[in-house]
């Protein structure tokens, strides 16, 4: 939450950039090119890191072990309870939309299904002009949701 309210300006800087450029990325090649070139990205550095560890270790001729120890000795597993957790969320949310679909889709209620094909088909006509990545950047490029509660937090009564 510090993030959305740029409490540290460089680390939400660098946070919503590399996220500006990843929608930006999108728009231009396929997620499985931007998925590759990312962790290629990762790679590089891990191992560019790791081999400059070792050989100033060599250098100087110390024990530090390997550079990653720490994070390589980190939990990360989901316990049970987290994850009946997480799907018991996401079973509430698939089930209320299929309702939802299935009462508009079936017209329980006819003006409900008429406003929502007329919702369907002005989606077609955006969606012959933009790709949902162009869409997704210029909401980005509104900045609303991420400066909304920071000019709220600097202007805000006390």
């Amino acid at each position: 939450i510090d993030l959305l309210y740029w409490r540290d300006i460089k680390q939400t800087g660098i946070v919503f950039g590399s996220f500006l450029l990843l929608l930006f990325s999108l728009t231009q090649f396929s997620v499985v090119s931007v998925v590759a070139y990312l962790a290629l990205a990762a790679l590089s550095a891990t191992i560019s890191f790791r081999i400059y560890k070792s050989v100033l270790q060599a250098v100087q001729k110390t024990d530090e072990g390997h550079p990653f120890k720490a994070y390589l000795e980190l939990e990360i597993t989901l316990s049970q309870e987290q994850i009946q957790k997480y799907t018991d969320c996401l079973q509430f949310y698939v089930n209320n939309t299929l309702k939802e679909l299935r009462r508009l889709f079936l017209v329980q209620d006819l003006v409900d299904s008429l406003k929502f094909a007329v919702l369907m088909w002005l989606l077609t006509y955006v969606g012959a002009l933009f790709n949902g990545l162009t869409l997704l950047l210029m909401g980005k490029d509104r900045q609303a949701c991420y400066v909304s509660p920071h000019t709220f937090c600097e202007h805000k009564a006390s």
